[in-house]
């Protein structure tokens, strides 16, 4: 099995990426650094025996630079769309294409790669979109669909992660639609900190002093080894099936993976259906076109 993880170098996505290494998959980095993905990769090889990995050169913020992923990944089982930017603060950023900087890369760049990478996956292929809890009381707002006149960071972030879950549920129902065997399902982390995360240097460095600060936060959230865990269900597990969304099991901020059922904001298939239209439209793309 060959599975591409989007933004592998660094947080749930490094878990993500050693964790189905572990389980036998050869699994492909895609990072713009390749200073980064060489130390995951590093640090991946140290943890598991054996492990078959490598990286590929991926901006998500710059769509033009999709084109050539396309030979460099080869084919695939599966891919993961978990990369993302969270901006903390104003002023308001736009990618390489002009794309405010978190609706651009955490959606429209998942939405390019996807359309890209199609034709690369398997006949019973899986992807799977990494989304986010903060978006599960989130609404899109077409009339401003990238905060050009109302910008504030983290609902603009929240927004982009909305808009990446209900593209995956809209891609699925497209592939059921078309007949496909291909599954887009999404999986989210629930709480994942840093201070709970085991250490892998020099990916991520976790002092006494972090863990213990951390301590607290334990009864209810987890590190971003757990957190990778409902990611890594979704594209090993052989029951899964597509449109579903899996996340931690206690109150969908930690624990083992299980089915959730869909977020309220995740059952509006007018809305999915139109974003998909509007995203055509930006990136020139159509994943099933």
């Amino acid at each position: 099995m060959h599975v591409l993880v989007t933004g592998g170098n660094a947080g749930i996505g490094y878990f993500a990426a050693e964790q189905l290494a572990s389980a036998g998959a050869e699994v492909t980095i895609g990072s713009r650094d390749a200073a980064k993905a060489d130390a995951a990769a590093a640090s991946i090889r140290s943890h598991v025996s054996g492990a078959k990995i490598r990286h590929v050169r991926l901006d998500l913020a710059d769509l033009a630079s999709l084109e050539p992923v396309v030979n460099a990944v080869g084919a695939l089982d599966a891919l993961v769309c978990n990369a993302g930017v969270m901006l903390d603060e104003p002023p308001r950023r736009e990618t390489a294409d002009g794309h405010e900087m978190m609706f651009g890369t955490n959606h429209l760049g998942h939405f390019a790669l996807v359309a890209r990478l199609l034709p690369n996956l398997a006949p019973d292929g899986r992807i799977v979109t990494t989304g986010s809890f903060a978006a599960k009381s989130s609404s899109l707002d077409f009339a401003d669909l990238q905060s050009e006149r109302d910008y504030h960071p983290k609902r603009a972030y929240e927004r982009s992660k909305l808009a990446q879950m209900l593209f995956a549920l809209e891609l699925d129902r497209r592939l059921r639609a078309a007949g496909s065997k291909r599954l887009s399902v999404v999986a989210h982390p629930g709480g994942a900190l840093d201070s709970l995360t085991p250490s892998r240097p020099p990916v991520h460095v976790r002092t006494a002093g972090q863990w213990l600060r951390g301590l607290p936060a334990r009864a209810l959230l987890q590190g971003k080894d757990a957190g990778a865990r409902p990611a890594v269900r979704a594209v090993l597990g052989p029951d899964v099936a597509g449109g579903q969304l899996w996340g931690p099991r206690t109150f969908g901020l930690r624990g083992r993976p299980r089915l959730e059922p869909r977020w309220a904001n995740l059952t509006e298939d007018p809305s999915a259906a139109r974003l998909w239209a509007e995203s055509v439209t930006l990136t020139g793309l159509d994943p099933l076109g």
